[in-house]
């Protein structure tokens, strides 16, 4: 494997100077006595001494396999050294834990010196070794530094030289390529922008600046270079009077920069020395013209950097452009609020055509068999870079054909040096913090092609100790989160395509996190397992099976140093699986050093590890397992800080002693469901920052709501159940949830099982207890539960909860009215779900006096209200004149299960997308009398659906909106009529029509002939049901799909036969025609014999007959 010129020891260094810094780890191991403060002391000067070396180590590791070698060792000791620190902490945490524990009679053994305890002599023995261990590789890795003649180099510690980033040359605007595959639509948004004259910068500056932004190697540079060169910029209507193109590349030197801009727009060298002389000249060069810069490859992040060097250039005329390109999103927002163009990997196509054109130029193709399996082997390596489809291209010319395979199948540490596509790609990592390096070499534990979400991938970070608290305190979670962010935005992770919440590495860059990360990550799966060696080995994955047996972790056994041990699922691999006891008994408990356990989705019933062997452990994953309970051995994980036991369906309760894990910061129960209290003394895990469920119980020795107020971080989402158990309600304003800023979501349920005729009294108190749970104004989502009591409490609609988004009223059976909701400036969707006793909505829910209810509104859903009668929608303004718009953005109204809802819907709805009657849904909505007559006014409705609602008796005046693209009436509808009279054919982007149950006993024949009714030509799926009368169909011209059901008459089809373009016929419960269309008998065969797929109740025409009874 090639040599790196980055390594990850800078990163881990400053993890052990932070350890050795705490004051809380000297004081504890002065009590140890037997020196071991001292030598502790020792380490951090000599590894301080070593660190010196290290720039010069990098830089000759890349000549010097020997130096490597004493690079591999240092980082081996080093981790040594992270994991008898990490023993020496939780050593410290279990001594002041059991002396907090301790009662007063054994409180006088604690004037005993920590040296003379018995469990601190047999772990100052212990340790004794260890530490001279690596007093004695200290001393040894000193020693061979002299032989290998490392030296002290001036300069910042862990950056290497240019020579080690291995920069490329300097771009220039001459074009390379006669032809660009793949970026004709790019150039032309490019150009759009570059020729744009009606956009005003936010600086006063007279030119806008254009990002173009993208992972190394897709293109950027070409794709600057075409628009530059492109000949509608020499217009006579729009020239620019300066062009000039500049490569940055890594050094962001404002004097070298302004200087070559100088001699780029006059065509002579510039010898001036000074940044005044030169900007001086540069700004009477552009003053009062208009230009063109290309700014290739830039790094700087720099923002008075960037104020130096455009200062000259604001003497420029207006409409003048900048392009610049560069890998990082932050680089282009330095520059100033402007919108960035996101380059995107070419297609497969593209990448092939350019692969072909550097493969074989001139030459023929045809005396070369190109296969299919090669052709997606050079797509699947390129990955959409063109940069790699030119490399190899080119390396594949100057290769025998019989080797083509084994270059293809290589990791990109070992295709030739002159691919360039390493160094390409090893610039970005050269230009990663320290700390941003550590976190994407632990990227190479995933598979390739793995699609990961954010907070999957931190928490790892968290576990595996890759991420550690910093000097200023900031939550390892948004340290983290700032990290990911950081990595998408240099284009190294990036959106899935399949699930735009997951992220995924391209095949390249996932090489490269193998190639930085050494042997410190061993997946399964590799083909080199046998050449490994195990000992260097921290952290592991695996590809879970469906069973996965003894035989498949026998190398584990080797990987004794083992950090991480992560089972992953890939796509479509198995959802369960099952795993041998051997594991949890006999091999994970042999892994003292592990961080991060993750034993998700495996059919595990009862949990066969002792903790107690595992005690630095940090993330523990037991998720969609079937655990009972988790052993009592869990209490002994004080260094735990993530437990995930989500859908763990079975699990029945919580270790009794939780209150030890006092590092806890985020426990995920939900799912969980047979869980009915908390353990006592969750007040107690103070750290916690997440907690899904908090369930209050029935039991004495239990945690009550009052412990949520000592966990003083919990953010994101939180759901209290059990609340039908609160038997105190003062104690529930304890739970200070008001003061709780950090949380998002809440969601409060109560039980079902109370009885639904509870008395007043009872009502009264469960509205004193929602009272006291009040949130914390800040809070996103909301969701009330099974609520008992009679009305809301007034701070539910109160304007001051102006970042409420989402709400969520939920079977809150006793509840008669609603707040006034329309007050929440910020809510986008409302659900009402449930409330059987509600009668009315009246004005009350828009808030007195407010011009503007619901002003952010988007969903509106009513479902299940079957005592509600009437909806007020008729809102007058303060001076009672105008009508009050209520719903200005509402895109979709649902309404279902309403069976008493009379009267009109709310018109006035600009912004309706989705109009669901049974996406506008009215369902079952007996007394419902009529839709808006200004229906057709939403342009955006794209989805109607009506049924069940026998008292809409007419059509709207002005009729349907004719964009509509699927429509759906049915279930005791009586429109139909009207619908026929108005035109099905003005609905012209009508894709789907399902007509069932009509209650219309006149037609006879569908579309209507006589009426002169034609079906929209947009029209592929059409059902009709319910048509007692019926005995023809007319004229269908484009339709895919066809559906004919209840129609007891109809005996034929249309008289020139059915449309060529109908793929799908299905036929149920009409048997005149059925007897028509037998195979190759009956009089109607003819018409559908071309139809590929068709069903007659519920049978394929084509099947074989199974008796001489059969029809088909």
């Amino acid at each position: 494997m090639v040599a790196v010129g980055e390594i990850l020891l800078n990163a881990l260094f400053q993890v052990l100077f932070d350890r050795l810094a705490s004051p809380d780890l000297f004081s504890f191991v002065r009590q140890l006595g037997g020196g071991v403060d001292s030598e502790l002391k020792k380490w951090e000067k000599k590894l301080r001494m070593i660190q010196a070396m290290l720039r010069d180590a990098e830089e000759k590791q890349l000549t010097d396999e020997a130096v490597k070698m004493w690079l591999d060792d240092l980082q081996d000791l080093a981790y040594d050294a992270e994991d008898i620190l990490d023993e020496f902490a939780t050593q410290a945490l279990e001594s002041k834990l059991m002396a907090e524990n301790q009662d007063s009679t054994r409180q006088v053994l604690s004037f005993i010196p920590a040296s003379l305890n018995p469990n601190a002599i047999m772990f100052n023995h212990s340790m004794g070794s260890k530490i001279k261990d690596i007093c004695g590789g200290l001393e040894q890795l000193c020693h061979e530094r002299i032989e290998l003649g490392l030296q002290r180099i001036p300069g910042s510690v862990g950056t290497s030289s240019a020579s080690a980033a291995q920069q490329r040359l300097p771009s220039s605007s001459v074009p390379t390529e006669r032809a660009v595959y793949g970026r004709d639509k790019d150039k032309a948004r490019i150009l759009k922008m570059v020729l744009s004259t009606d956009e005003k910068t936010d600086d006063d500056a007279n030119f806008r600046v254009i990002p173009i932004v993208g992972m190394a190697g897709v293109g950027k540079t070409t794709l600057a270079r075409e628009v530059y060169n492109d000949k509608s910029l020499n217009a006579k209507d729009f020239k620019f009077d300066i062009k000039a193109w500049v490569c940055i590349s890594d050094v962001f030197d404002v004097l070298s920069i302004s200087k070559a801009l100088l001699e780029s727009i006059t065509r002579k060298p510039c010898h001036l020395n000074t940044l005044n002389e030169v900007q001086v000249d540069l700004k009477t060069a552009v003053d009062g013209k208009r230009f063109l810069l290309v700014l290739d490859d830039v790094w700087n992040e720099d923002y008075s950097l960037w104020v130096d060097l455009k200062a000259p250039l604001l003497a420029a005329a207006p409409n003048s452009k900048m392009i610049i390109t560069t890998r990082h999103s932050h680089v282009a927002s330095t520059m100033g609020p402007i919108k960035h163009y996101n380059l995107k990997r070419l297609l497969d196509e593209d990448c092939w055509s350019i692969f072909i054109k550097h493969a074989y130029e001139s030459r023929s193709l045809k005396a070369h068999q190109i296969s299919e399996l090669f052709r997606k082997k050079v797509v699947g390596k390129c990955g959409g870079l063109p940069l790699a489809a030119k490399s190899l291209g080119g390396l594949l010319r100057t290769t025998r054909c019989d080797l083509w395979e084994d270059i293809l199948d290589s990791k990109i540490w070992d295709l030739p040096q002159q691919s360039g596509i390493l160094p390409v790609l090893r610039l970005s990592y050269h230009h990663l913090p320290s700390y941003l390096k550590r976190c994407f070499a632990y990227c190479a534990i995933f598979p390739k092609d793995y699609e990961f979400y954010e907070k999957e991938l931190v928490f790892l970070w968290i576990g595996g100790g890759i991420i550690r608290q910093s000097k200023n305190n900031e939550q390892l979670e948004d340290l983290g989160s700032q990290c990911f962010h950081d990595l998408v935005s240099r284009s190294i992770f990036q959106p899935s395509s399949r699930n735009s919440c997951k992220f995924v590495m391209h095949d390249l860059v996932h090489d490269l996190a193998q190639l930085v990360s050494g042997e410190t990550i061993f997946r399964l799966e590799e083909a080199n397992a046998i050449s490994r060696r195990f000992e260097r080995v921290r952290h592991s994955s695996y590809v879970r099976g469906g069973y996965d047996g003894r035989s498949k972790f026998e190398v584990f056994y080797q990987t004794e140093n083992l950090r991480t041990f992560l089972p992953i699922r890939i796509r479509g691999g198995t959802i369960c699986s099952y795993i041998t006891g051997i594991v949890l008994s006999d091999l994970l408990p042999k892994f003292k050093r592990l961080r991060v356990l993750s034993l998700q989705r495996y059919y595990i019933g009862e949990l066969l590890v002792s903790f107690e062997d595992l005690k630095l452990l940090r993330y523990l994953n037991l998720a969609d397992t079937m655990i009972r309970t988790l052993p009592e051995s869990t209490n002994s994980l004080l260094n735990l800080e993530i437990l995930i036991l989500r859908n763990c369906s079975r699990l029945k309760k919580l270790p009794s002693k939780m209150r030890n894990l006092i590092n806890l910061h985020h426990l995920d129960i939900k799912g969980a469901n047979l869980l009915r209290e908390m353990p006592l003394g969750m007040k107690e895990l103070k750290n916690l920052r997440t907690l899904s469920n908090f369930i209050v119980g029935k039991g004495e020795a239990i945690s009550g709501l009052e412990d949520l107020k000592n966990l003083k971080f919990l953010g994101g989402e939180l759901c209290i159940s059990g609340l039908e158990n609160v038997n105190d309600s003062q104690k529930v304003r304890e739970a200070t949830l008001c003061e709780k800023e950090n949380l998002k979501t809440l969601s409060l349920e109560w039980g079902s099982q109370f009885d639904n005729s509870q008395d007043e009294v009872m009502e009264e108190y469960a509205v004193g207890v929602l009272d006291k749970l009040q949130p914390h104004k800040c809070i996103k989502n909301l969701t009330i539960k099974q609520y008992n009591g009679a009305r809301f409490p007034s701070w539910l609609g109160d304007p001051l909860f102006s970042k409420m988004e989402v709400l969520k009223l939920e079977n809150c059976w006793n509840c008669t009215s609603l707040p006034s909701l329309g007050l929440l400036s910020s809510l986008r969707e409302l659900t009402i779900q449930g409330l059987t006793k509600l009668k009315s909505i009246g004005s009350e829910v828009y808030g007195k006096g407010f011009s503007k209810p619901f002003q952010s509104l988007e969903i509106l859903s009513f479902e299940n209200l079957p005592e509600w009668e009437y909806w007020d929608t008729n809102i007058k303004g303060n001076d009672h004149a105008d009508r009050v718009e209520i719903f200005p953005r509402l895109h979709k109204l649902s309404i279902m299960e309403c069976p008493k809802l009379s009267g009109k819907l709310p018109e006035l709805l600009p912004s309706l997308e989705t109009l669901v009657v049974a996406t506008f849904v009215i369902a079952n909505c007996e007394k419902l009398e009529a839709l808006p007559n200004d229906m057709h006014r939403l342009n955006f409705l794209e989805h109607l659906r009506i049924g069940q609602c026998p008292s809409i008796l007419s059509f709207p005046e002005e009729g349907f909106p004719t964009n509509l693209a699927s429509l759906v009436i049915g279930g005791d509808v009586k429109m139909y009529k009207g619908l026929i009279q108005w035109g099905l054919h003005r609905l012209t982007a009508l894709r789907r029509l399902e007509i069932d149950g009509c209650h219309d006993d006149e037609v006879e024949c569908f579309p209507n002939e006589e009426m002169g009714v034609m079906l929209p030509s947009s029209l592929t799926h059409l059902t009709i049901a319910g048509f007692k009368k019926l005995k023809k169909l007319s004229l269908m011209t484009s339709l895919e799909y066809l559906w004919i059901k209840n129609c007891p008459n109809l005996a034929s089809f249309p008289e020139l036969g059915l449309p060529s373009s109908l793929t799908q016929l299905y036929i149920d419960h009409c048997p005149l025609v059925k007897k028509e269309c037998k195979m190759d008998k009956g009089k109607e065969w003819s018409k559908i014999a071309h139809i590929p797929c068709v069903e007659i109740d519920d049978k394929f025409i084509y099947e074989p007959q199974e008796s001489a009874n059969e029809n088909f």
